[in-house]
């Protein structure tokens, strides 16, 4: 649906028409045509040019010609503008999320990506010239930093760091999913679960431990093993599952630090290695995601204060030519 006020007022050409009423300013309006290029100033053909173009805007009747007529767009400026805003809030959206989880054991950062996209034809098909290209910003999507976290040992048996691209196998409602969280523990029913209790699956299925089992030791490879009662002979519980992915950008957040199954699906993977007494702490730096954070900040400022800027122009532009003389 066309805004017809946005459209030039009916000329006809036998008419004496005063310019200030009958031609409008499609480019200043944001109005996509072709009809009305720029002239230079004194040009002594420029009322005739302007007559002609307005000729072949309307009909026989005076009426504007349907095949003429564009869609009203914005101004270029506030697309360009608008379209980096977007772009920086979902990359502060980012930053944010990642410093709320500089703590989180096994996390891994999120960044985002942008690239320029250049605006495609007018919406409508009937337009009979090119427009103008315009460079916008576009999110073209985000990527996750899947680099080794620092090593923090905890003096806890049952945790385990993960060296190499693996993750641990976890049971959820919801299905398999997977994590680098090695901080674990032993509930109520023997069984080794995650921080939020989801048991860890190994080999076979949970693992599960009993209640005179102690000594605790968990292999590079991820076996688990333990002295039962007054026996000084190892029994074996378990071996810890490693998976990796093809592709882990493909790997989907679940909430909770666990990933879902992306393209491919899990691998077993016999590279990665475990630590025991160790968990592998979120791979995110504090610092310079907070020079981010105020780059990010002070850029959304900088544009809005220039769209701004825009703005007053615009507003100055009107109430001049609003005191023109008829």
């Amino acid at each position: 649906m066309v805004n017809e006020s946005f459209l030039p007022p009916p000329f006809h050409p036998r008419q004496s028409p005063k310019l200030s009423e009958t031609f409008s300013f499609p480019n200043w309006h944001g109005i996509r045509s072709h009809l009305f290029e720029p002239h230079g100033l004194g040009e002594p053909d420029q009322f005739e040019k302007l007559k002609a173009n307005a000729s072949r805007l309307c009909g026989p009747d005076g009426e504007v010609d349907q095949s003429e007529r564009g869609e009203p767009a914005m101004e270029n400026s506030l697309l360009v503008g608008l379209s980096r805003q977007t772009t920086l809030e979902r990359q502060l959206d980012a930053i944010s999320n990642n410093i709320a989880n500089v703590n989180t054991n096994g996390y891994k950062a999120d960044h985002t990506l942008f690239e320029e996209y250049l605006t495609s034809g007018a919406h409508e098909d009937n337009f009979k010239g090119l427009d103008r290209r315009i460079s916008y910003v576009q999110d073209r999507g985000s990527f996750r930093d899947f680099t080794q976290g620092a090593m923090q040992p905890t003096s806890n048996p049952l945790d385990v760091a993960i060296v190499g691209a693996g993750f641990l196998a976890v049971q959820t409602p919801t299905g398999e999913r997977y994590t680098r969280d090695g901080n674990l523990q032993i509930n109520n029913q023997g069984q080794l679960v995650t921080h939020d209790g989801y048991p860890v699956l190994g080999q076979s299925g949970p693992i599960v431990f009993q209640p005179t089992d102690h000594d605790i030791s968990i292999s590079g490879e991820g076996t688990i093993t333990v002295l039962e009662g007054a026996s000084r002979t190892d029994s074996i519980r378990g071996k810890l599952r490693a998976v990796s992915f093809a592709d882990a950008q493909t790997m989907l957040k679940q909430g909770n630090n666990l990933f879902a199954a992306g393209d491919g699906g899990a691998q077993a993977d016999l590279k990665s290695t475990f630590r025991q007494g160790y968990v592998e702490k979120s791979n995110v730096n504090a610092v310079i995601e907070m020079s981010r954070m105020i780059e990010v900040t002070h850029t959304y400022a900088n544009i809005a204060n220039l769209l701004q800027q825009q703005s007053d122009l615009h507003k100055t532009a009107i109430n001049q030519l609003a005191d023109v003389p008829a």
